[in-house]
């Protein structure tokens, strides 16, 4: 189930970025705008508004003429983020989901302890 509204190109590279920066996928350098948008077939533009986002939240940083690198605190600013997210975003659509569905906050519980 998709809690949240389709989300522009720039933004889903942008997660994807930060899910391999999660997962430990990324160096400590990030790959160039060109070879993210080959990789993810999209245009070179569209994949420098998804590092400026992300160089905007001080994921990632620029060192000029030789490229952008992951931030020292990417993890927990990502781990803030996404936290954020899911309490404004995803957590009231499911809380209405529940609702609709008529299934209590013990019975979810018990689901979520299985």
């Amino acid at each position: 189930m998709d809690f949240q509204k389709q989300k522009p190109i720039y933004l889903q590279i942008a997660d994807r970025l930060m899910e391999q920066i999660l997962a430990g996928v990324a160096d400590d350098r990030m790959p160039s705008v060109r070879e993210v948008a080959s990789a993810m077939g999209v245009n070179p533009n569209t994949v420098v508004r998804s590092f400026d986002h992300l160089q905007t939240a001080e994921i990632i940083y620029n060192r000029r003429g030789v490229g952008y690198f992951v931030s020292a605190d990417a993890r927990q600013r990502i781990l803030q983020a996404q936290r954020r997210e899911f309490f404004e975003a995803d957590l009231p659509a499911i809380r209405q989901r529940l609702k609709a569905l008529d299934i209590s906050i013990d019975e979810l519980v018990k689901h979520l302890q299985q």
